[in-house]
């Protein structure tokens, strides 16, 4: 009787460590737990102005306002190695949370904020849409 009573707890005990392990583990169906994070990746144009402190990030669909954080200044020195002038913008793909910019009509509509530089490409100078004024 003891021997029955002893093997029922340990099997209750593996059982609910083997639950509590899959809870850590497992991420939302049919997602990696990276994806499970509640963060977004884009794909897009990078645009960062150090005398305004500004920051943009144009996708194929919308523009964002880029928060200004360490990581955003992080991406702007990979973007610097391939910027022929100042104003050049260069494609890159970043992970990060985007929210909407509540309590100001000057800026854009949605905003993001970077945590995560995943790539940072040489722009393709036949996509080339610079309009500079000035003198021949």
């Amino acid at each position: 009787m003891i021997t029955v009573i002893v093997s029922c707890k340990n099997d209750q005990k593996k059982e609910a460590e083997a639950i509590s392990e899959e809870k850590t583990i497992v991420a939302e169906e049919g997602k990696t737990l990276k994806q499970s994070d509640g963060l977004i990746s884009l794909y897009g144009n990078y645009l960062y102005v150090e005398k305004d402190n500004a920051a943009v990030l144009q996708t194929p669909t919308q523009v964002y306002g880029v928060v200004v954080n360490d990581k955003a200044k992080a991406l702007n020195v990979e973007v610097e190695k391939f910027k022929k002038e100042p104003y050049d913008m260069v494609p890159v793909t970043i992970r990060g949370r985007i929210f909407k910019n509540e309590g100001t009509t000057t800026e854009w509509e949605n905003k993001i904020e970077i945590k995560e530089i995943l790539k940072v490409s040489e722009p393709n100078p036949e996509e080339n849409d610079v309009i500079k004024l000035g003198s021949k």
